[in-house]
């Protein structure tokens, strides 16, 4: 499950109640940085950093706002999925 946190500043994906992974942003003037995504090594090669990016950008696309990409990981996803490239600023 994916949810947004607005109280620590990103989105995070849990499997059975846990945390497995998180996507780091922070809003610079109106524009929001997606910064960092991790998921922790007891998850790894579950697409959980995949269901992050797909969440945050559905997310930003329904909202209108723009995004900067700073997050590598990120940066990727959207070049592998071109209809995101309209979040960015």
């Amino acid at each position: 499950m994916v949810i947004k946190n607005e109280a620590e500043s990103r989105y995070e994906v849990h499997v059975d109640g846990k945390l497995a992974g998180f996507l780091e942003y922070r809003d610079v003037a109106g524009v929001l940085a997606l910064v960092h995504t991790e998921v922790d090594d007891a998850y790894a090669g579950q697409g959980l950093g995949g269901q992050l990016a797909k969440f945050a950008l559905d997310d930003v696309l329904a909202r209108g706002v723009k995004i900067s990409p700073l997050c590598p990981f990120v940066a990727k996803y959207i070049d592998k999925h071109p209809e995101y490239r309209v979040t960015i600023r």
